[in-house]
C-alpha cells in the first residue's frame, strides 16, 4: 500500500513538473543571417571585447587556439557538460543568433531553438547584464572567426538529462534581472557590485551551493568549488592571514599574485588572464565591491602586522626558527620540505611567506595538493615571480606529510584531516573535483 502511494505521488510530481515546463515554453526565434564583421560598430565591438573578458568567455568556450568553438568537457556532480561553439558560424555556432537570441539566452538561459541551458552557463548572473551591455557582447561575439566545429553530447545522468526540468529548476533558483543600483551606496561601488554579480559571476565559485547546484544565497562568498579546486571565502570569513585592502586586491587581480598573499592558480588563474586588460576604473570598482563584502572582518591593520610578525617567525631558516616538529610524520614533512622546497621558500627569499598564503591558511587542503603536484605558472604580468615546478615525482605518502608539514609549521589553524584521500583522488581526478572534501580538526 505504501509503495503504491509513493508510486501515485511521484507520477503527481512528474505531471506537475511537466506541466510547469509547459507552461513555461519558449518558441524559436527567427534565423538571421550572421552580420558581416565590417558592418559592426568598432567601439561597440571593444567595449564587447572588455565586457567578455570580465565574463571570462575564453575561459569556458576558447579552444587550444583561441577560438571560442567550445568543446571545453566541464565536470559537475551531475556528470559532464561540453562548451558550446559560439562563433559565429552558422552550422555549428551562433551564426543565426540575433541579438534578442542573446539576449534571452543571457538573461533566461534559454537558448534560440527555445531549449532550457544548463546553469554551468551561469545565466542566473549574466540576467544582471544590461541591454546595452549585451549589445556590446553580441556585436564582439559576431567580429569573431567563424568555426565549424560541432560540440560533443553532454555525459549527464539521468535525470539531469533530461532539459524541461530546468524549467522547475528556474522556478526555484532563477532570480532575474536587471541590476538595481543600491541608492545608499556611491557610483564606484555600484558599477562594481554589477560588474562582480552580473559578467563577472564571481559568487558562481565562491560560494557554496546546494544539492540541485545551485547558488547558496544564504551563504554567499563563504567560499565554493572550482573545477576541484577550492575557491576561498570572500566574504567576512576570508582566510587570508592579512587582511585585504584595495591596493593588494588590485595588485592582485592585475598581476596575479600579491607579496602580502601569493599567487594566483586554477581557475583563478585563468580569471586573472582575462581581466588584466580591463580599465583601471573598473579594476578598482570591482575591488571597491569586494572588500565591502569583508566589512565586518575584525583585526585591521592589528590582524594583518601579527600575520606579519608570525610568517617572520615561523620562516624556514629564521635566526629563531621553530624546533624540529615531534612525530615521525611531521619530521618526515620537514625533510621533504628541506629537500625540495626550501630553495625558494626560505627566509629571505623573494617568494610570498608561505604563513601569508591564503592556500596554506585555509580550510580545504586541495589547492596546496594541486600546487604540489602539478607546480604553478604565474601570469604574464607578474613581475619577478618564478614559477614553481610540480612534484608528481613524489608519492602519496611523502605528498601527505608535506602537506602536513607546511600545515602545521605556516599556519595557526587547525591541522587538515583527510589528506591521505585528499591526495589520492586530487592525483587521480586530474581537474575533476574530488568525491570526499577533506576537513579541518583541532591540531593534537
Amino acid at each position: 500500500m505504501r509503495r503504491a502511494i509513493l508510486a501515485v505521488l511521484l507520477v503527481l510530481l512528474l505531471a506537475g513538473i511537466a506541466a510547469t515546463a509547459w507552461a513555461v515554453r519558449h518558441a524559436e526565434i527567427a534565423a538571421i543571417e550572421p552580420p558581416e564583421p565590417a558592418s559592426l560598430d568598432a567601439g561597440l565591438v571593444e567595449r564587447g571585447e572588455m565586457l567578455a573578458a570580465i565574463g571570462g568567455c575564453a575561459s569556458c568556450h576558447a579552444d587550444s587556439d583561441g577560438a571560442l568553438s567550445g568543446g571545453r568537457r566541464l565536470e559537475t556532480p551531475f556528470g559532464a557538460i561540453y562548451s558550446t561553439n559560439i562563433t559565429p558560424d552558422p552550422g555549428a555556432g551562433i551564426g543565426t543568433w540575433s541579438e534578442a537570441a542573446l539576449r534571452r539566452a543571457m538573461r533566461e538561459g534559454v537558448d534560440r531553438a527555445g531549449r532550457h541551458l544548463y546553469p554551468a552557463f551561469p545565466y542566473d548572473h549574466y540576467t544582471l547584464t544590461s541591454d546595452a551591455d549585451i549589445a556590446a557582447i553580441y556585436a564582439w561575439l559576431m567580429s569573431r572567426p567563424a568555426v565549424a566545429a560541432e560540440t560533443p553530447a553532454n555525459g549527464l545522468s539521468f535525470p539531469f538529462n533530461i532539459r524541461w526540468l530546468l524549467a522547475g529548476w528556474k522556478l526555484l533558483y532563477l532570480e532575474t534581472g536587471p541590476f538595481e543600483p543600491d541608492p545608499a551606496r556611491d557610483e564606484r561601488w555600484n558599477r562594481g557590485a554589477y560588474l562582480v554579480e552580473g559578467p563577472g559571476h564571481c559568487a558562481a565559485c565562491h560560494s557554496p551551493r546546494n544539492r540541485l547546484g545551485a547558488r547558496d544565497r544564504a551563504r554567499d562568498y563563504a567560499g565554493g568549488e572550482a573545477e576541484g579546486w577550492h575557491a576561498p571565502a570572500l566574504d567576512a570569513s576570508s582566510p587570508a592571514p592579512v587582511p585585504w585592502d584595495a591596493d593588494a586586491l588590485i595588485n592582485y587581480l592585475y598581476d596575479g599574485w600579491d607579496e602580502t598573499h601569493g599567487i594566483a592558480a586554477g581557475p583563478m588563474a585563468e580569471v586573472v588572464a582575462n581581466i588584466g586588460g580591463i580599465a583601471e576604473s573598473d579594476m578598482e570598482a570591482i575591488a571597491a565591491y569586494l572588500l565591502s563584502l569583508q566589512e565586518r572582518q575584525g583585526g585591521g591593520e592589528g590582524a594583518g602586522d601579527a600575520a606579519m610578525a608570525f610568517a617572520r617567525r615561523v620562516a624556514f631558516g629564521a635566526p629563531d626558527e621553530p624546533a624540529p616538529p615531534p612525530g615521525p610524520a611531521l619530521r618526515r614533512g620537514l625533510e621533504i620540505f628541506a629537500a625540495r622546497c626550501a630553495d625558494c621558500h626560505r627566509a629571505a627569499s623573494e617568494t610570498v611567506p608561505l604563513a601569508l598564503a591564503t592556500t596554506v591558511a585555509g580550510p580545504d587542503p586541495r589547492n596546496i595538493i594541486r600546487i604540489i603536484l602539478d607546480g604553478v605558472k604565474p601570469s604574464e604580468n607578474a613581475y619577478f615571480v618564478r614559477p614553481m615546478p610540480g612534484f608528481r615525482t613524489l608519492t602519496d605518502a611523502e605528498i601527505v606529510d608535506l602537506v602536513r608539514f607546511i600545515r602545521d609549521r605556516f599556519a595557526d589553524q587547525p591541522a587538515w584531516t583527510g589528506l591521505e584521500a585528499a591526495v589520492a583522488e586530487t592525483r587521480a581526478g586530474g581537474e575533476a573535483p574530488p568525491a570526499q572534501r577533506a576537513g579541518a580538526a583541532a591540531k593534537p
